[in-house]
């Protein structure tokens, strides 16, 4: 029988970021990976498909066991219902074991972390460190806040759907989106628009439009999870971020569809600067290049990489064509120092 070492990595919390899983490349943002043998492994369900879960028997004085369960299957059918992925889930029972138990069990749950006062939710993961294998995705719902799990929402508690849908998006190996904006007050960082349900940093309590995925979040796990027609049907935008004749790492690349409004991105991942964005709809498109200054860099990358946010936001004056099936050819972006 073949040996088995397995990691826990905790990947992620929504307002606040943990972070020990290297970033990669992605056609929507970043996924996540993992080095096996001097290669990267891109972090996504290879097994069973639908992927099982399990619900933790816990509950709440406001939450029960069966009211989180159905909120937690709401969440997973968002992602499984988007066309252009073959992903699927299986609620496979409830369980007394707790999220982040190297069970083999993806458990989604409550724990109590009073200490952990700016995570709502944290995904981890359990891996196969000779495989790259992703073994099991746990989810704790931090219950020092105060939940709530119907359909309708409620004003000062949290909404269970809306926090899981972001969650499950990690839980399928997706990173963050930059996709928002947020202005900074003496209490922290106060999101005033987002774009995609991966944004790091939650709207406020009580708001439930997080439950609807967005055109980044889609383009996200069809690159992780293509059906057969994803690629031809889709196209993308390719090409470089330069300031004063160089590469910039980790600028924020949006490309804007002129037909729909719909915003897909990712960020220049290479010290050439170099950047794609892909599953967009053929037609017409806009590029805006910013530095990422809306969330802390901590969201999105580790504290080794050379990230640039030294620099003045910028529209291309041109407008792309994004082919059927194909990529625009290299597009060049140079920004101005700041």
């Amino acid at each position: 029988m073949p040996q088995t070492r397995c990691l826990r990595l905790l990947v992620v919390g929504w307002c606040a970021v943990l972070s020990i899983v290297a970033p990669l490349p992605a056609h929507a943002y970043l996924k996540f990976g993992i080095e096996v043998g001097g290669v990267t492994k891109v972090l996504r369900w290879n097994g069973a498909v639908p992927v099982p879960y399990y619900v933790s028997h816990e509950a709440l004085p406001n939450v029960s066991a069966a009211d989180f369960q159905a909120a937690i299957s709401r969440a997973f059918n968002a992602w499984e219902v988007v066309p252009t992925a073959t992903v699927s889930y299986r609620f496979a029972g409830f369980t007394s074991n707790r999220p982040g138990d190297d069970d083999g069990l993806s458990t989604l749950g409550f724990l109590n972390e009073p200490a952990l006062d700016q995570v709502l939710a944290t995904t981890s993961y359990l891996i196969d460190e000779l495989t790259g294998e992703l073994l099991e995705s746990d989810v704790f719902f931090n219950s020092a806040y105060a939940w709530s799990a119907g359909v309708s929402p409620v004003a000062n508690r949290w909404d269970v759907e809306s926090i899981a849908v972001h969650e499950i998006g990690h839980f399928n190996g997706l990173g963050h989106s930059a996709i928002g904006e947020t202005t900074v007050s003496p209490s922290g960082r106060r999101v005033t628009s987002v774009g995609s349900v991966m944004f790091p940093i939650a709207i406020g309590v009580g708001d439930i439009t997080a439950r609807t995925l967005d055109a980044d979040d889609i383009a996200g796990l069809s690159d992780l999870y293509p059906t057969s027609q994803f690629t031809a049907t889709t196209g993308s935008i390719s090409g470089r971020v330069l300031k004063n004749g160089r590469g910039v790492f980790g600028a924020h690349v949006v490309a804007f569809d002129v037909a729909t409004g719909a915003q897909v991105a990712n960020f220049s991942l290479s010290t050439a600067g170099a950047f794609s964005i892909t599953g967009l709809r053929p037609g017409p498109h806009l590029l805006r290049v910013e530095p990422l200054d809306d969330a802390d860099l901590e969201s999105f990358f580790g504290g080794n990489e050379p990230v640039d946010v030294q620099f003045a936001p910028r529209f291309l004056s041109k407008i792309i064509i994004v082919p059927r099936g194909g990529d625009s050819g290299t597009v060049t972006v140079a920004v101005t120092p700041r």
